[in-house]
């Protein structure tokens, strides 16, 4: 070793023996402090981004992805009570290719057209029915699985057997039940997004056929009823999306709870349809077909009419038609005639009647025309007069006492807060004044220690003796030394015993050092007998 290398290493254990026992230990706990933080560091700085393997996985294709990992040494991560198995983002593809090759998870697909690949040709026209609804059933829960916010799905189909011994035909029906995420709900869109679907996977099944029900046992549509699942849940939503536009409006014009909007509406569910045809004709368009029929008989003499009888005269005059000529002329016109046939089908859920009932506060009412206002109220409500729609308008003055008290109560929660987070904070300055007196006064106790132990024997033997030549005395100037008093001899001082001298120097020694003490006797003992 270096010889500078040597005298700092030395350097550096001379310091660090001359600590106190509050030092080192500050030092040992500072140093474990940098060791476990440089360790935490380095481990999550080495640490890889994990991505999703699988999501959704049921217990038994999780417990089989993770063997395989095991198998093969991957370090993975389970999320989502087990459902979620992470990877590193380098090994996601590789491990995803090797567990298909596999044939993990098994259930990943949820079924659906797997289960034909492995039909025996031996079975019956019932197990085919059965393993292809249950295909159709796996499908169109899987493709419903893949929807924003959805966690799992799961279909059931209602499918009547054909046969020709029935009259009436029965239509399919569908349930669908939806397990959304936590936090998520869906939305209308989304529920007739999964009627049409279904529907549309399933011949002669229609949107009105299929029924969607959440988790929590809510009917997001009903079989019948549409999407909105029941008419009352239809109309509720028409009163509250008009009533939050007229409560918008007038909170711009009036302030925020300064008026209160109520809507009632009737809404008409009867699905009807009505057929129109108008029949008319243009002027100067040619017919569409035309036909001129003409009969022509010429004959040689006049023609007895007449009735035989006793009182005929036959011998009368004969009744002729132009010597007997016959003519006949007939014509058949078909003309062009315009024709418009109307098909109107009145889909459900129209409104039928709406009231709308606007209470506004009167000291915000007194600045403006509640004619105009009652005016700008129809127009944003939709109101139709001929409709029978009513608007009623009317300024009260309002009860604030609650919002008073609430307000009171706000506050008065505010100030508890801003008092406890005061609290919070002093007694935080004052758990962190302590530990710095704490602190400060070990630092200051070491110092005083390590000054005492750097204390320097001083030989007295070196002080100039006031009496002798170049003494004390000499150094008064103006005074001589003759003059000064005579003093009598001051005593003898005993001497003290060497040996009780040596053992309170050894006792004060190992009352300030006691380490370096017991360093010195243990290398003591260390030395063999013949050494000593």
């Amino acid at each position: 070793m270096p010889a500078t290398m040597q005298a700092a290493v030395g350097r550096l254990t001379d310091a660090v023996k001359q600590f106190s026992v509050a030092q080192r230990t500050l030092v040992v706990i500072g140093i474990a402090v940098l060791l476990l933080g440089g360790v935490a560091l380095s481990s999550w700085l080495s640490r890889p981004a994990l991505s999703p393997l699988f999501t959704s996985l049921s217990g038994a294709d999780a417990a089989a992805v993770v063997d395989e990992l095991d198998a093969q040494g991957i370090s993975y991560q389970l999320a989502d009570g087990g459902s979620t198995v992470l990877v590193p983002a380098s090994q996601l593809y590789t491990q995803r290719i090797h567990l298909a090759a596999a044939g993990i998870p098994e259930n990943a697909d949820g079924g659906g057209y797997s289960l034909l690949d492995d039909m025996p040709m031996t079975s019956s026209e019932f197990q085919q029915q059965k393993t292809y609804q249950r295909a159709l059933e796996g499908e169109l829960a899987k493709t419903i699985g893949a929807m924003d916010g959805v966690e799992s799905a799961t279909v059931r189909l209602a499918m009547p057997e054909e046969t020709v011994f029935t009259d009436v035909k029965q239509e399919p029906t569908a349930s669908v039940f939806v397990r959304t995420r936590a936090g998520k709900e869906l939305t209308t869109d989304q529920v007739e997004a999964i009627t049409h679907l279904v529907s549309a996977g399933i011949p002669d099944m229609t949107t009105t056929d299929v029924s969607v029900v959440d988790a929590s046992g809510k009917v997001l549509s009903a079989v019948g009823a549409g999407t909105t699942g029941t008419a009352a849940g239809e109309a509720s939503d028409y009163e509250t999306r008009v009533a939050a536009s007229v409560q918008q409006l007038l909170d711009r014009v009036l302030g925020a709870g300064r008026s209160a909007v109520t809507v009632t509406a009737e809404l008409d569910f009867d699905e009807s349809q009505r057929t129109t045809e108008t029949f008319g004709s243009t002027e100067g368009t040619p017919p569409l077909a035309s036909s001129t029929k003409t009969e022509s008989y010429n004959g040689t003499g006049g023609t007895a009419t007449g009735v035989l009888g006793p009182d005929t005269d036959v011998t009368g005059p004969s009744s002729t038609t132009d010597g007997g000529k016959y003519t006949s002329k007939s014509e058949d016109v078909t003309n062009a005639v315009n024709k418009t046939t109307e098909v109107v089908k009145a889909a459900p859920g129209s409104v039928e009647r709406q009231s709308v009932a606007v209470v506004v506060d009167a000291k915000a009412a007194a600045a403006i025309d509640l004619v105009e206002l009652q005016a700008t109220i129809a127009a944003a409500a939709g109101i139709d007069t001929e409709r029978g729609d009513t608007l009623a308008l009317q300024a009260a003055q309002f009860d604030t006492s609650g919002a008073e008290a609430a307000a009171e109560a706000l506050a008065t929660a505010d100030a508890a807060a801003k008092a406890q987070a005061q609290q919070d904070l002093l007694k935080q300055a004052g758990i962190a004044g302590v530990v710095l007196l704490v602190v400060i006064v070990l630092v200051v106790a070491a110092a005083r220690r390590s000054r005492r132990s750097r204390r320097e024997a001083v030989d007295l033997g070196m002080l100039p003796v006031l009496d002798g030549p170049g003494g004390a005395a000499a150094a008064i100037e103006g005074v001589d030394a003759d003059d000064l008093p005579v003093l009598p001899p001051a005593p003898l001082p005993t001497t003290p015993d060497p040996v009780a001298v040596k053992r309170a120097e050894l006792s004060a020694l190992a009352d300030e050092q006691p380490e370096e003490v017991a360093d010195l006797l243990r290398s003591w003992l260390a030395v063999p007998s013949g050494r000593r």
